[in-house]
């Protein structure tokens, strides 16, 4: 009989989902309005018609992850091909690409400043490039190598050019002094895989999302967890924080994407697509807030309204599963990667 199986566990765990559903009853008995009759007054937005300004082809395999840099122009993208391409989203021209000595990425992370690049996955490592200090060959140099995970680096994101977090399948988040290369924190997050992290826009504080279908709210200065968040029915596979730093949008396994409020401590809507059958791999908010865009298993990206909770739209084109979604810092643009190795530039 495994660990997971044995009777003293299975009667934990049961404790636990009583808990559970007794703190969900407890919230519930808070919620005294919905946000549809909330918002009955507000008007509602016209549908924005995204059209993708820039296909960006150079990936051989499927592209796994996107980030913006700072500047809202150009991008990071990393694939299995074993390579990350730095994109001018403007000209969708390739300004680097760096090969990897892993080909397994998950993530990446480009440093709001535009001068360094994080990587990792399945070679349990996050390594970081100087994009401003290149080898013979031209090549963005490799300026820290973070060992000492116990599982895949599943997400990770600067807080300026000497810091940054990162979240792993052991379960941990680990903040990093990148002049030193040592841990300044590492903290057992979840009950499985931490697959999300998002900053909010002071830098103060971040939101995790993970397979065991919670969400945590932590401080930056003391990298320790100040709310729970519960709701999904399965893996939450991408977090969001709301640009006025008092909430967070998901997008989750269990084909729904969620809004919660940080001062109401917990969800205060739920978004699905039309055809009720996509999983939810990736989320992004407007600069505004009032857009929440989910990349899907379905090949598109799904937009609705997220006061009304209306479904506004969709953006078709990738031929396969849409893995990232990044909105560019100045509001302007979307970028998207898929499984068919192509970038998209939306706007």
């Amino acid at each position: 009989m495994g660990p997971k199986s044995d009777p003293e566990t299975l009667a934990l765990r049961s404790e636990l989902e009583e808990l559970y559903k007794t703190i969900q009853e407890a919230q519930q008995k808070c919620a005294d309005v919905t946000m549809d009759s909330a918002c009955n007054e507000v008007a509602s937005i016209t549908p924005i018609k995204f059209l993708t300004k820039k296909l960006m082809k150079g990936h051989l395999n499927k592209v796994n992850s996107v980030h913006y840099s700072g500047d809202g122009r150009h991008c990071v993208t990393g694939s299995l091909d074993g390579k990350l391409i730095i994109w001018d989203t403007y000209t969708g021209n390739k300004v680097q690409i760096i090969p990897l000595r892993s080909a397994w990425v998950m993530s990446v992370a480009f440093a709001p400043s535009g001068n360094f690049v994080a990587c990792g996955g399945m070679d349990n490592m996050c390594t970081i490039y100087d994009l401003n200090n290149r080898d013979g060959s031209g090549v963005a140099k490799m300026a820290r190598e973070l060992a000492g995970y116990d599982g895949f680096l599943s997400s990770c994101r600067f807080l300026d050019d000497k810091r940054i977090i990162t979240g792993s399948g052991d379960m941990k988040i680990c903040q990093w002094d990148l002049e030193t290369g040592r841990k300044t924190s590492d903290v057992v997050a979840h009950n499985g895989d931490v697959v999300s992290i998002s900053l909010s826009t002071d830098f103060n504080s971040f939101v995790t999302g993970s397979v065991d279908k919670s969400c945590m709210l932590w401080d930056v200065r003391d990298m320790q967890p100040k709310q729970t968040f519960f709701g999904h029915a399965a893996d939450v596979n991408s977090v969001c924080f709301h640009p006025n730093g008092y909430a967070f949008a998901t997008g989750s396994e269990d084909k729904t994407a969620r809004l919660f409020d940080i001062r109401a401590d917990q969800q205060i809507a739920q978004y699905s697509p039309p055809s009720g059958k996509s999983g939810f791999t990736s989320c992004g908010l407007s600069l505004s807030g009032r857009i929440i865009l989910c990349g899907s298993d379905d090949n598109n990206v799904h937009m609705w309204d997220t006061l009304k909770t209306t479904h506004t739209g969709t953006l078709s084109g990738h031929e396969n599963r849409v893995t990232s979604v990044s909105v560019s810092p100045t509001g302007m643009a979307i970028t998207t990667c898929s499984w068919d190795q192509n970038v998209r530039v939306w706007g």
